[in-house]
């Protein structure tokens, strides 16, 4: 199996990808499956899902969770996730038999109250995140002796299989390799002005503004 295991759709505040589109170009990839994990529901994944018609092709129904501790993902999902506290969120996961993992540790987390004997995986690479965060969250799962998943947290078509995670099944929670690459900053820039369009948040569109004339700037500097 070589899955992303971070894929969000048009579900997600700040994507605008379609269900058919993903599929198509994940298997162009390489790609033998994909964890679609919309921000707080399943939505994306069920339609993703739904209109899969290829049986060598597994999709696999997520959703990330922002949680008072900071974002977790669940995966094999097949109810919504109601709560938003981290352990009432894993037990939630649990109870519908899915497994949980810790996505992007040093982006936003509280580490500290994050009881890790919960946690079935971790998210040792995010294509959207930088080399030093990424090894931070490598030797974190290898302290709590985790197993150690690649996702390209893709938001646009350009990012889906940026990260692969080679895996031979999900019982033994065995992976053995991972691939990847980082996403551009321009890519993480057009999210965000997806995410004030959606949100219609004039704040956050002035945000995306000032972050894209820096990263021009910078790229002018250099």
């Amino acid at each position: 199996m070589i899955i992303d295991f971070h894929i969000h759709t048009h579900h997600s505040y700040d994507s605008l990808m379609k269900p058919e589109k993903i599929i198509k170009i994940a298997k162009k990839k390489g790609l033998t499956g994909i964890v679609v994990c919309d921000h707080n529901t399943i939505k994306g994944g069920l339609e993703v899902q739904k209109i899969n018609r290829d049986k060598n092709f597994q999709v696999i129904v997520g959703a990330e969770i922002a949680t008072n501790v900071g974002d977790i993902t669940g995966i094999f999902l097949t109810k919504e996730i109601q709560s938003r506290n981290f352990e009432t969120v894993v037990e939630e996961i649990k109870k519908q038999n899915g497994l949980v993992i810790l996505n992007h540790p040093y982006k936003a987390h509280q580490l500290d109250k994050i009881d890790f004997s919960k946690i079935d995986f971790i998210e040792g690479y995010n294509s959207r995140l930088n080399k030093e965060l990424n090894q931070k969250a490598v030797a974190l799962a290898k302290k709590y002796n985790k197993p150690i998943i690649a996702g390209s947290d893709a938001h646009l078509y350009s990012e889906i299989g940026k990260c692969k995670t080679y895996l031979n099944n999900f019982s033994d929670r065995k992976i053995t390799k991972t691939d990847y690459s980082p996403s551009s900053q321009f890519a993480v820039m057009i999210s965000q002005f997806i995410k004030a369009y959606k949100k219609k948040n004039f704040k956050t569109f002035v945000s995306a503004v000032i972050v894209t004339i820096k990263y021009y700037l910078s790229l002018k500097s250099e």
